[in-house]
């Protein structure tokens, strides 16, 4: 079991895929009329794809979970480059910070991180910053999914793969409740030799997690779940 999917929300995936393609380095790239999809391997380490999936309203003020790029030791070249594939800068309330703030295609926030030691062997995705009510119980019930293990990092708590290779999955304290679906959440994948998708479902319901019940969230392979804190995630099919 582990993350498979970084799901990101755009009203045109097309372009918004694109954009994410070029900045990540995604390979396969698989698009379709409402979707597209591309992964992005880590050296030594995990794969992910990243997946675009349609919605028809803009993206709300406030991102809770959202990625964090990292930029080595020439930030300036990293936010230049992605301003040419098609990025703007965005002023979200971060007034003097040192990482940059920028924007998808379609609106979506990301941040363009400063050099940092625990960013070691992350690169592309330095970070998947998640906001939550209490980062100890949640991070609890990430580990419990994925089996990633605990990393060094400036959020009260961090995960990280086996492997020590990849973006950093950092819990933070919340700044306001919940609101609405999250523009970006993240799949779980039930392995072969491991727990299968019924299972991971009741583990993640013994630890706190909901089934969402609203309509969208049935109908599929997948089962749509919310973290304590109400962050969606899915658990797939099994393999």
């Amino acid at each position: 079991m582990g993350i498979e999917n970084i799901v990101i929300q755009a009203r045109d995936v097309e372009r918004t895929g694109r954009f994410w393609s070029d900045a990540l380095g995604l390979i396969d790239n698989l698009a379709t009329a409402d979707s597209y999809e591309g992964r992005l391997q880590i050296l030594g380490g995990p794969w992910f794809d990243i997946c675009l999936e349609p919605v028809t309203d803009p993206p709300p003020p406030r991102w809770r979970l959202h990625l964090d790029l990292f930029s080595g030791a020439d930030q300036d070249a990293v936010v230049d480059r992605l301003l040419a594939l098609g990025a703007t800068t965005v002023d979200i309330g971060q007034r003097d910070v040192p990482w940059v703030v920028l924007a998808d295609p379609d609106g979506n926030a990301f941040c363009v991180m400063e050099e940092r030691a625990a960013y070691c062997d992350t690169d592309p995705i330095a970070a998947l910053p998640l906001d939550c009510v209490d980062p100890q119980r949640e991070a609890q019930l990430y580990a419990a999914l994925t089996g990633w293990v605990p990393a060094d990092g400036i959020a009260p708590v961090t995960m990280r793969h086996p492997s020590l290779r990849g973006p950093l999955l950092e819990f933070c304290p919340e700044p306001a409740p919940k609101e609405r679906q999250n523009r970006t959440h993240l799949d779980v994948r039930p392995e072969a030799d491991g727990p299968d998708q019924a299972e991971l479902v009741a583990l993640a319901l013994s630890l706190g997690a909901t089934k969402a019940q609203e309509a969208w969230a049935h109908g599929h392979s997948w089962v749509v779940m919310r973290d304590l804190s109400g962050n969606e995630f899915c658990i797939l099919a099994d393999p």
